[in-house]
C-alpha cells in the first residue's frame, strides 16, 4: 500500500450491477477521489475531484471518466 494509499478514509459506497462505486478521502494530501470498479470485465478508474463536485462525480462517475 502506497503512503497515500495508507490513511485513505471511505466517505462513500455504492454497488450495483457488478459496479462498485467509493469516494476516497485522502487526508494525508486533503485530496478526494472516486474509485470505480467494475467486476463483470475487471476494469477500474479512479477519478480526481475536485471538493464541491465530489457526490455529483461520485453518483455520475462515467460523466466524469473521459
Amino acid at each position: 500500500m502506497s503512503p497515500r494509499r495508507a490513511h485513505t478514509r471511505e466517505l462513500a459506497a455504492r454497488k450495483g450491477d457488478g459496479i462498485s462505486v467509493r469516494l476516497l478521502w485522502h487526508p494525508d494530501d486533503d485530496a478526494l477521489t472516486v474509485s470505480v470498479e467494475d467486476a463483470r470485465v475487471g476494469d477500474s478508474l479512479e477519478i480526481a475531484v475536485e471538493p464541491g463536485r465530489a457526490l455529483e462525480v461520485f453518483y455520475h462517475p462515467f460523466a466524469y471518466a473521459a
